[in-house]
């Protein structure tokens, strides 16, 4: 009889325990829907929340923290989050990061180049022992999407850990990139690739190549500039000829895992096609 007792009370501790944990849940779930949407809204589709909520556990990661995107989906599926402003205005991001600021940038202006926004300015960086931080401030007539962002970072292999909406148009990404790299071409041993003309300059992952043979055609000015890059993007060397030049030969180095291509003076001098062609592979 006594151990009967002792078990359904340690059965009632265990559901009393974790219908505790689901309201903790629902309550954290719920100050973070309050965060993305304005109070007027949250207060007139509170009802409707709770519906396109349920169950409120599908909206936590394995180790229990919020997921910040899937929250974001559904509301911005459902109608519930508008990301579109009256008349254009004046709004803030933040990122923040544990990778390297320089790297991060890149990838950053990148991914941000590639969804449309080409006029931002740098309002703040901040480094610390813990973290970089990167702000930067534009006109737009709506924020962010924060769906279309991750979809553009994942192609470097970063990922958006959390989103926080600080007011009406100010946003903070916080962004894992432990697994980053730049979304450009990877070059192979022996496979030609082609570098059409462009108003920025040319990047390349030569990761896996020792020697690279380029070639540009009569019809092109062109004055090489080449900067080399390890993996973190941190700069080993750059090299430039201040003279017209149709045939480069470069020697990579086992360090290098990147190189920027361009002109002392002007991508302008490049009307045709400038031709890569590896010539050894790294050796293991």
């Amino acid at each position: 009889m006594v151990r009967f007792f002792f078990f359904l009370l340690l059965l009632f501790s265990f559901s009393y325990g974790d219908k505790l944990q689901s309201a903790a849940d629902g309550d954290l779930l719920i100050k973070k829907i309050k965060s993305l949407i304005s109070p007027s809204t949250f207060a007139k589709d509170r009802a409707y929340i709770d519906t396109i909520f349920s169950p409120k556990e599908d909206y936590f990661t394995s180790d229990g923290k919020i997921n910040s995107l899937k929250v974001i989906k559904t509301l911005k599926e459902n109608g519930v989050l508008n990301l579109f402003f009256k008349k254009p205005r004046d709004i803030n991001i933040t990122f923040k990061t544990q990778g390297e600021p320089q790297f991060f940038v890149k990838i950053m202006s990148d991914s941000l180049q590639n969804i449309g926004y080409y006029r931002y300015v740098t309002s703040e960086s901040i480094l610390s022992e813990s973290e970089f931080i990167w702000k930067i401030s534009l006109t737009s007539e709506y924020a962010a999407d924060p769906l279309v962002l991750s979809q553009e970072l994942k192609k470097s292999n970063c990922e958006i850990i959390d989103i926080i909406r600080e007011n009406e148009s100010d946003w903070a990404y916080i962004v894992d990139m432990k697994n980053a790299r730049l979304d450009v071409s990877v070059l192979e041993n022996t496979q030609e690739h082609r570098l059409k003309r462009s108003l920025y300059a040319y990047w390349v992952d030569v990761s896996k190549i020792d020697k690279l043979q380029i070639s540009s055609s009569a019809r092109n000015e062109w004055y090489p500039y080449i900067a080399y890059y390890d993996k973190f993007l941190r700069l080993i060397r750059v090299e430039k000829i201040d003279e017209k030049t149709t045939n480069i030969s470069l020697h990579c180095g086992q360090g290098t895992h990147y190189i920027k291509i361009s002109d002392i003076y002007t991508l302008k001098n490049i009307k045709d096609d400038l031709v890569l062609m590896p010539t050894s592979k790294k050796s293991e």
